[in-house]
């Protein structure tokens, strides 16, 4: 996620965003961690705000454990106050803000820490595992903190594919592409239903849309090579193309922001869904298991996805990396993974 903050009065908007975002993806438990981690970026844009007047750019990427915070002067650089004291800018955290204060609890000490002033780098430093400042190749700061909010991890399904009569048949495609709503649509509800039926669990949601996901997305790709005339594996262009594509067939509105030989990452600004996926937010995996269903068939070594963002528990659109092949480290814990063809077994 990205702000632009033209100055002090949005700081306010931009915590509560924060908060908001960290935890809808945080791991349960994560109280007392998102209320340092607000605490941490309030005082990383606040010293910004202050000491230039604005405007700041302010940057969250979280595709490893922890999510990093970049604050962007764009100005002729600001003074933390630590900094002229000669302390260490990149200094590791020192635990959490009640060890500082002598409080068991991490709210009761971000409470106290809130009512004093000119906490600066210090108090980033005790309460975030890495915090660092650079300056800029042109003019002004940068702080790149690690904020102490762990993401929650996922469960990967990676069901066999099954062929069904139920659904869509190549002569179903649109002439302008693509299968329409109401073919997805049909498949949807009557392999989940089947699904469902057969899995009988609390997680057989999950395991239903996973299911339908990887049946239909293979249909779908069927589809895309015919209208395309393509044999032979698909390029990762090929791959982003096809994701696009049969996205906007049922009214979704992808784009494709990178695609290369190590991964493809997509964008979203509306869910084919519609509000009801906020209700159901288990048929993001249907994004996840079409998207890294296509993948692994074109790949040697299968696919993980990585949903980033998501409509469906509230961010403002959707962000989706799809890897080929093992996911990086730091992501695997939260990826979704799908093994090639012939793969003697499924997650």
């Amino acid at each position: 996620m990205d702000w632009f903050l033209g100055g002090a009065d949005q700081v306010g908007d931009f915590r509560r965003e924060l908060v908001r975002h960290l935890t809808r993806h945080a791991a349960p438990g994560s109280d007392d961690a998102i209320a340092d981690a607000r605490l941490v970026a309030s005082e990383a844009v606040g010293n910004a705000v202050r000491h230039t007047g604005g405007p700041v750019w302010v940057s969250l990427t979280w595709t490893s454990e922890l999510p990093v915070l970049q604050v962007f002067d764009i100005g002729p650089g600001f003074d933390l106050g630590s900094l002229e004291r000669g302390e260490d800018a990149t200094a590791p955290g020192r635990g959490h803000a009640g060890d500082v204060l002598g409080e068991s609890n991490g709210l009761v000490a971000n409470a106290q820490l809130e009512a004093e002033s000119g906490r600066g780098l210090l108090i980033m430093q005790v309460l975030a595992p890495d915090v660092e400042v650079s300056l800029r190749k042109h003019a002004g700061m940068v702080v790149t903190v690690r904020l102490p909010v762990p993401r929650r991890r996922t469960v990967s399904l990676d069901p066999p594919r099954r062929h069904s009569g139920v659904l869509p048949t190549l002569g179903e495609a649109r002439l302008e592409g693509g299968f329409g709503k109401e073919s997805f649509l049909r498949a949807l509800v009557v392999q989940m239903s089947r699904a469902v039926e057969e899995q009988h669990g609390p997680d057989a949601a999950e395991v239903a849309v996973a299911q339908v996901g990887t049946d239909v997305g293979g249909q779908m790709e069927a589809e895309f090579r015919l209208a395309e005339e393509i044999t032979g594996r698909l390029s990762p262009e090929d791959m982003g193309r096809c994701y696009v594509r049969l996205k906007q067939a049922i009214d979704g509105d992808f784009r494709v922001v990178e695609a290369n030989a190590e991964r493809i990452v997509l964008e979203n600004t509306r869910c084919p869904f519609g509000e009801v996926v906020r209700r159901a937010p288990a048929l993001c995996r249907m994004t996840s298991s079409v998207f890294g269903g296509i993948a692994a068939r074109n790949t040697e070594f299968g696919a993980s996805v990585l949903l980033e963002e998501r409509i469906a528990v509230g961010d403002p659109g959707c962000r989706v990396v799809v890897y080929l092949g093992p996911a990086p480290a730091e992501a695997e814990p939260f990826a979704h993974h799908y093994l090639p063809p012939g793969s003697s077994s499924h997650e």
